[in-house]
This record gives C-alpha cells, sequence and structure tokens, in this order.
C-alpha cells in the first residue's frame, strides 16, 4: 500500500521530482503547497483534514518553520531536505521531535551518507597531518553557501578528528601559514550543476581526494522517499538519514 503524502515545496525542482517519483511508484499526493502557499499564514492549514502519513518539505528556510508547525499541528512525521537554516530552525526541529518524529537531512542521497562515513574515516585516521579542505559546486540558482551538505562534510571531519577553526573561502595575504586542524569551505555557483563535492586531505608527499557527483535530481528524490516510509509508525524523534540507510 502507498504512501499518502504531504509536500511542502512542491513547485519547486525538487518537489516535482519527489511527487512524479511517488506518483509512479503508487504514493498518493494528497496535499501540496507551492511557495505561494508557503507565504500565507493558512497555507499549510490543510494538512491536518488531509490523513496524510508524511509530510516532506523541500521549500526554503521561512517555508521550513511553516512546514513543521503544519505536521506538528497536524501530528504527522516530518521529512525536510531544506538548507541555509540556521539554528533557530533546529531548535524549533528539537521541539518538534518531543511530539513527532522528524528528520532533517541537508542531503539525501546514499552516495553522500557513506562519503561522510569515509570523510569521519580519513579524519580519524589522519589527523592534523593532513590538511582538510571541501570545496562545493552547484547551480547558480542555489541561495545558501556553503552547501548543507558541505558543512555536513565538515562536521562528520569534526567528531572523528578535533578541529581548531573552520572558515568559508579565502581571500587577500594571510599573515601566517595555514595553521593545523583548520577545515575550509569554498563554494562554487554557476550554470545548471545539480551537486559535486570534492573533499581534499593534503599532506606532504601525497593527497587524498574524496568526491561525489550528482548527475541526476532523483537520486535525491528517492532518498526523501525512501527516508519518508521509513519514518511512519515511528515514535517521536529527532532521527537522521544515517537511521535510514542502517
Amino acid at each position: 500500500m502507498g504512501l499518502r503524502l504531504a509536500l511542502s515545496g512542491a513547485s519547486g525542482r525538487m518537489g516535482q521530482a519527489i511527487a512524479r517519483l511517488a506518483t509512479a511508484a503508487g504514493d498518493d499526493c494528497v496535499f501540496t503547497a507551492g511557495r505561494a502557499a508557503l507565504q500565507e499564514t493558512t497555507g499549510l492549514s490543510g494538512l491536518s483534514g488531509a490523513r496524510a502519513d508524511v509530510l516532506i518539505d523541500f521549500s526554503s528556510p521561512d517555508g521550513f518553520l511553516a512546514a513543521l508547525a503544519a505536521a506538528r499541528a497536524a501530528k504527522v512525521p516530518f521529512v525536510s531536505g531544506t538548507t541555509g537554516l540556521d539554528a533557530a530552525h533546529f531548535a524549533a526541529l528539537d521541539a518538534a521531535a518531543a511530539e513527532i518524529p522528524v528528520l532533517w537531512a541537508p542531503n539525501t542521497s546514499l552516495g553522500v551518507a557513506v562519503l561522510a562515513r569515509l570523510v569521519a574515516a580519513a579524519a580519524a585516521a589522519l589527523g592534523e597531518d593532513f590538511d582538510l579542505e571541501i570545496v562545493e559546486v552547484h547551480h547558480r540558482k542555489k541561495l545558501d553557501a556553503p552547501s548543507g551538505t558541505a558543512i555536513r562534510l565538515a562536521e562528520a571531519a569534526r567528531t572523528a578528528s578535533p578541529a581548531t577553526g573552520e572558515i568559508h573561502g579565502r581571500s587577500g595575504k594571510s599573515a601566517t601559514e595555514r595553521p593545523r586542524g583548520e577545515i575550509a569551505l569554498h563554494a562554487v555557483r554557476g550554470g545548471d550543476v545539480i551537486g559535486d563535492h570534492h573533499v581534499h586531505f593534503l599532506g606532504d608527499g601525497e593527497r587524498i581526494e574524496l568526491v561525489h557527483r550528482a548527475s541526476n535530481r532523483d537520486l535525491f528524490a528517492k532518498g526523501a522517499l525512501r527516508a519518508a516510509r521509513y519514518l511512519v509508525g515511528k515514535p517521536p524523534a529527532r532521527y537522521a538519514f544515517e537511521d535510514v540507510i542502517a
């Protein structure tokens, strides 16, 4: 039996991909909200009557809060891949997790989840003898930088090997050489690139490069639907995409 799916950000590229794949899989999109609806305080008021099994959100930082509040009011599990969030968004997510199952991931790709594991393993093994630089490339329309995935990869490295600092890009002339333990994130924007992430571990006389390239947006939609199916029936808590693939 298919999911009864509610979709926030349905008019966006990710929303359209999720709706298309969900329909092909036999799921029923019982409620959708596009950009215009999310800008209105009543735009998601119909969710409670839709009897959805789960709400998937790929909208905007403001849309995220509206969708989360609607899911919480309707007691519907919440899955989101919206990026550009701040501490207030994550505080709202943690508060909602006391009442409904919630899952936020900056990237719903199986390959990126594996990449994060590889980054953590490499950081633990190599330590501060190797400098860590993360370069991400996305299409010209992406508004946030660095990407949520790049931030996630930096976090994976920090959990395995203590870092002394983090910078986003470089410019000008530094008074000192690159410090040990620093993580640098660099954002490139242009064209229609769906998403490339390059993780460089740079040592003396050798380097390791870990790369993930997304060539089709459907892979993120498939991951989001997989996460939605995982969350249905789960108790209230905050889950991670790593839980889905475990």
